[in-house]
């Protein structure tokens, strides 16, 4: 078998285990309307890249017809090691940046990736559902801030860790108890300020949507890492039915 038949097949393989990867990501950890705002836009293309690009590549410049039999395989050994070595570590990032809450805070959604929840912090959670890490996608929740003894503390450890009550499961409640609250700090999309036709276009079209079935939407910030999204929210759900790479504030603040 010749080096580029070789490559060819071993392409083929990845590319059909990436495209089972993507589907199992986009569809469960970081389903719609979250996907990009998630990270994940970032995050998968870099694992099916090198997932790709190494199994491969590899392969092309190393398997040869003229190499004997045992070193042959040997040498594919080596490569799905490596393959594998190197798409078990980029599947561990994405496992760890995975949103396993959405939390909706005074005035803004927040992403909340795994890793941004320490064990202990999870131990504390108000309810049993939000004492683990989803595997099944984000949930959505809402938090509310401390009241009494413990205001002082969390106040506190946010000014010194930056560790805020969207991290903090013990303040988690049922989004419902916060979704009218969101709404009053909701603003109308004609506030918005979209650069360029694509983001344009997004808004007309959720815009004429809503209109066709006489809903009226509004947006709210939605937070990951300092990094600020906008939230679509539909007034009848009064959940995010879109997430927009629009800079929802004017002069873009940090929280």
């Amino acid at each position: 078998m010749s080096r580029w038949k070789a490559a060819a097949i071993h392409l083929s393989i990845s590319l059909i285990l990436a495209a089972i990867v993507a589907t199992l990501l986009y569809t469960l950890w970081f389903p719609p309307p979250y996907f990009h705002a998630a990270g994940a836009g970032t995050l998968i293309p870099l694992l099916m890249g090198v997932d790709i690009a190494i199994g491969p590549l590899l392969t092309l410049l190393v398997i040869s017809p003229a190499k004997p039999k045992r070193l042959r395989r040997l040498d594919v050994s080596i490569i799905a090691s490596l393959q594998a070595v190197a798409f078990g570590y980029g599947f561990y990032v994405i496992c760890q940046a995975r949103p396993v809450f959405i939390v909706g805070e005074v005035d803004r959604l927040v992403v909340v990736a795994a890793d941004a929840l320490s064990d202990a912090d999870l131990a504390k959670g108000s309810r049993p559902e939000y004492r683990h890490r989803s595997w099944n996608g984000p949930r959505l929740v809402g938090a509310l801030p401390p009241t009494g003894s413990r205001t002082f503390d969390v106040v506190a450890q946010a000014m010194g860790s930056g560790k805020d009550i969207d991290r903090l499961p013990e303040f988690y409640v049922p989004y419902e108890q916060v979704a009218n609250s969101l709404k009053r700090h909701g603003r109308p999309l004609a506030s918005l300020k979209p650069k360029g036709a694509e983001q344009r276009r997004q808004l007309a079209e959720l815009e004429q949507a809503a209109a066709a079935n006489g809903q009226t939407l509004y947006f709210l910030p939605l937070e990951r890492q300092d990094v600020y999204y906008t939230a679509i929210i539909s007034s009848s759900q009064q959940q995010p039915i879109a997430v927009l790479t629009v800079d929802p504030w004017n002069i873009p603040t940090k929280k």
